[in-house]
């Protein structure tokens, strides 16, 4: 789950961690109101959306005095970044910057462990910075039994600041937001860029953070916070009718019984020239209700192109899964091709149930793989 920037700063300043003035407004009075409270000539405007790349977009701009914000302001709420409508911005106070840096915490698959990531290439796409020039980048595995002491803090600040004052300062930063980091169950928090002013301070003028959504229970404050976008609606939908969906922007729509089975379906379409529209795992269950929201679900992606259904009947008969989409298909009409392997439990009584209905039925997954492939 991901939060605002300047949801992540409220974080940020209970745990201690310096961040500088700044006020949400979903208004250009909002921003009128927030630009005499803040009591700068100059402020930043920065676009809140659950995305990166603001800035080349066009949705962080610097305002120098109230009429270049009125325009900044009106120019930003309402405009599109990477299909994410803004309709929230923060206007806070400009910050002398001496020099920009990167600092993140993340959990790390290669080493399951948190890693804390530094780097003085800081106010840039770190995925840029990692892929031309990694050795910029310093990476530090933190043993989950002690945490950040401060040894390994300063070691870390060393890598920044040579300045003994700069290093402490940073060390305590670090060390705070790891804290931050494991009592939220985060998978990611971030400081892009951690800034050195020119009075000599450190601060934070950037803060992203993402959780983990099987741990949101345990925080209802942070998930009362969530603002799904409209993909992840339809999953967290589909969760809770027991399905596993997740949208992957392909035209193969994909629906199978168990996750090994699914994760091989997409194989077998990249392997024959296509793109899996999504992952869909029914289950084991042979519930025809269950098929016809499942058909409901794929059909409802624009993407979708052609609908394959992948069926091995062990716990799940393939009647049962044969009668449920009929029974789908007398619910709503669609011109998309439907291509369906069954194979296992009542096979040939299930592959007899869809004869004359209109349906492509394969024997193989082979066959039909290729066959949703051509029909794209």
């Amino acid at each position: 789950m991901k939060i605002h920037e300047y949801q992540a700063k409220e974080l940020f300043a209970t745990y201690g961690i310096p961040v500088d003035r700044s006020i949400v407004c979903r208004s250009v009075e909002d921003a009128v109101k927030a630009y005499s409270q803040l009591d700068s000539q100059k402020v930043i405007v920065k676009a809140q959306v659950h995305t990166g790349g603001r800035g080349k977009a066009g949705g962080v701009k610097l305002a120098n005095g109230e009429v270049e914000l009125r325009k900044h302001a009106a120019a930003i709420l309402g405009m599109d970044i990477k299909g994410f409508i803004v309709d929230r911005i923060l206007v806070g106070q400009a910050i002398n910057i001496e020099k920009e840096y990167y600092v993140s915490y993340v959990v790390d698959r290669k080493s399951k462990s948190t890693i804390l990531m530094l780097s003085k290439e800081g106010g840039m796409d770190i995925e840029e910075v990692a892929r031309t020039s990694p050795e910029k980048i310093h990476r530090f595995v933190i043993d989950p039994s002690i945490g950040v002491p401060d040894y390994l803090a300063r070691e870390a600040a060393f890598k920044l600041f040579d300045d003994i004052k700069q290093v402490r300062q940073a060390a305590v930063i670090f060390q705070k937001l790891y804290k931050l980091f494991v009592a939220t169950d985060a998978s990611l928090a971030e400081i892009n860029p951690l800034v050195l002013t020119k009075e000599g301070d450190i601060m934070a003028i950037d803060a992203k953070m993402t959780f983990d959504d099987n741990a949101l229970f345990r925080h209802p404050k942070i998930a009362a916070l969530n603002e799904p976008t409209e993909e992840e609606k339809k999953e967290q939908n589909a969760k809770s009718k027991g399905f596993s969906y997740v949208n992957l922007g392909g035209e193969i729509g994909c629906m199978v019984n168990g996750a090994g089975l699914a994760m091989a379906t997409m194989d077998m379409i990249k392997l024959y020239g296509g793109n899996p529209a999504n992952f869909l795992d029914i289950g084991g269950s042979s519930n025809p209700t269950k098929v016809i929201e499942a058909m409901k679900l794929l059909l409802s992606d624009q993407n979708v192109k052609v609908v394959m259904i992948n069926i091995f009947g062990g716990i799940t008969r393939c009647d049962d899964v044969a009668k449920g989409l009929l029974e789908a298909f007398k619910q709503f009409k669609t011109d998309i091709p439907v291509v369906i392997r069954l194979t296992g439990t009542n096979e040939k009584e299930g592959r007899a149930m869809l004869q004359g209905s209109g349906l492509y039925v394969a024997e193989t997954m082979g066959e039909a793989t290729e066959k949703a492939v051509s029909l794209t």
